[in-house]
Parts: C-alpha cells; structure tokens; sequence
C-alpha cells in the first residue's frame, strides 16, 4: 500500500480468504451498502439484448445525469485489477462479457461490517449488477478463458484525487486470489 494511501484509510486485519460468497443479491452476508440486482436480459436464437442502465431507475437512480460518467473496461483472461477505494463516488458494475471474481472489503471504520470482505461471481453465468458504496475496497480477477468487459457508471466525473489504492496483495485485507476448488 502507498504511503499516502495508508495515511487515508483504515486497512482492516481480515482473515485469510475470500470472505463470504454472495450467492443471492439480497443475501444477509453483503457489506452495507452494497446492493446487487439481476441484468435485465434478453436472449433469442439471434443473440441477446442487455440493458444496463436507466437513467433515475435502478440500482443507480440516485446518480445525477449531469455528472454519471459512463465507461468500459477490457481485461484479459486471469487479469487482476485490485485494490481501490473512493471517498465520495458510487460505482455501478455490469459485466458485459466474460465471468469476473469480484472482490469486495469494507474499508470503513464507523460502518457495521467494517473489515468485512464479500466475493460476488457476475458475468454471463451469473448476469448481476453491482452496486458498490464510497469507502468499499473493490475488485476483480478475469475469470475463465476469455476477456471479460465491464461497463460500470459513476456517479460523478473520474477525480483522482477522490481514489486510493491498495496493492491486490495487501497483508491486511489477505484476500486470495488463486482458483479455489483445485
């Protein structure tokens, strides 16, 4: 972890693993805050058709269009892109393509389930959205033997000031990585 990164936030000593499996998107075992919902989806003999998002509807009806950026992100087979945090922008994830292991820790002191750490399997076999909240550790291994895609909305234009990394290795938070049924 960064110096200035360590100075900002609370790394909780978590156990080692990977937390609990979110298996249902109202399980009781999801860090506060975080909310997940199904992909409306579509699919017919040509294909399918996937909404992402309506603007003041769903899980990001709360973000204002005036500053909701909207992108998208490639990453290649066992690809992992973890730790970071913000203080005050909401993410909402959808994944377009491929499976992702998304990992997930509340960073938060003040909040119930401070320390805690969710794993949320989205993609085509599960098509979930994501809804992650300011001051949650968050992200993610490509999993499987294709690329995967998120496209994910942000409540407010990308700031860098407003983001903290943690390296995917952090002694604290111990997540691990590797496939875990060998």
């Amino acid at each position: 972890m960064s110096a200035s990164a360590a100075a900002e936030i609370r790394v909780p000593q978590c156990e080692p693993g990977i937390g609990k499996v979110i298996a249902s998107p109202d399980s009781a075992d999801l860090i506060e805050g975080v909310r997940i919902a199904p992909v409306p989806l579509w699919a017919d003999d040509r294909g399918y058709f996937l909404e992402v998002a309506r603007i003041g509807r769903g899980l990001p009806a709360g973000f204002p269009p005036e500053t909701t950026q909207v992108s998208v992100a490639l990453s290649y087979p066992g690809a992992i892109k973890a730790f970071h945090f913000h203080r005050k922008q909401t993410d909402f994830w959808t994944v377009v393509k491929g499976m992702f292991q998304v990992a997930l820790v509340d960073l938060r002191p003040e909040s119930p389930t401070f320390g805690r750490k969710n794993t949320v399997y989205a993609g085509v076999l599960r098509p979930w959205q994501i809804l992650i909240p300011p001051g949650v550790g968050h992200g993610y291994k490509v999993i499987g033997t294709e690329p995967a895609m998120l496209v994910y909305l942000t409540d407010r234009f990308y700031d860098p000031s407003d983001e903290g990394r943690i390296a995917y290795n952090e002694a604290g938070i111990a997540y691990d990585w590797e496939l875990q049924h060998k």
